[in-house]
């Protein structure tokens, strides 16, 4: 009985590396690629030397992206009010028409209040602030009910412990962080994400669809990008033949 490992197609190295040479790329495209990674991810510095070393010029205002940054690390400290201060200047009328990203940077700040021990403060901003939104929008309800549940909490001492630690997480503060930075990218006409991201995952999802087809370089690690050449595994008749002449 054949099997399934020995019905695939074998392409070596050469033949694979003289196929992907037939692969017209354009060079611009890759800049392009690369910008685009390094604008919306936020690295003003290296942009700005890409596009002196490339020759290539964004149409997008590198400067924005500094104050892009600024309200997305302040997200991350934890400093809300601070963020929204910086969005109101930078774009006056993004929170007022997206209420649901509004929630979720006052719910932000409830959960900062809560990590203080500011149990009385954290009471009176849910009610002022947050209780309209659950109104105006009773999808919202839940998500404020499972933030005031850490009151219930020791936080100091037990967080890592309650099933409501994933709000308390520093994953959660990038988690609100990156959705005010995808909707600041919209309100300047810009992609939401990068496009390498994608890019890698489709490389990852097409190559695990080959994988049942043939034996080929394959790239293992997309840091290095080395084409790894298929080791051929001995056969098992090959290997029931030696246990035989043993």
């Amino acid at each position: 009985m054949t099997s399934s490992s020995s019905s695939k197609q074998n392409i070596s190295l050469e033949e694979w590396e003289g196929k992907m040479a037939e692969v017209p790329i354009a060079k611009s495209d890759l800049n392009q690629l690369i910008m685009n990674y390094l604008i919306i991810e936020g690295y003003k510095d290296a942009a700005e030397k890409f596009s002196e070393e490339s020759g290539l010029h964004s149409s997008v205002d590198l400067g924005s992206i500094e104050e892009r940054m600024q309200i997305r690390f302040a997200v991350q400290n934890g400093d809300i009010k601070t963020a929204i201060e910086r969005v109101n200047d930078l774009n006056p009328d993004l929170l007022d028409t997206d209420p649901r990203l509004y929630f979720h940077l006052q719910q932000q700040h409830l959960i900062e209040l809560i990590r203080q021990g500011k149990a009385s403060e954290a009471l009176e901003f849910a009610q002022d602030e947050l209780a309209p939104h659950g109104e105006e929008h009773p999808e919202l309800l839940r998500e404020l009910e499972r933030t005031m549940a850490l009151l219930a909490f020791d936080v100091s001492v037990s967080s890592n412990r309650s099933p409501l630690a994933e709000l308390l997480d520093f994953a959660h503060r990038q988690k609100t962080a990156n959705e005010l930075n995808a909707a600041l990218l919209a309100a300047h006409s810009q992609p939401k994400e990068p496009k390498l991201p994608a890019l890698l995952q489709l490389l990852a999802w097409t190559q695990d669809q080959l994988d049942e087809k043939a034996n080929y370089p394959r790239i293992s690690n997309i840091v290095n990008a080395v084409l790894e050449e298929h080791k051929q595994q001995p056969s098992s008749s090959s290997s029931s033949g030696a246990k035989d002449g043993n």
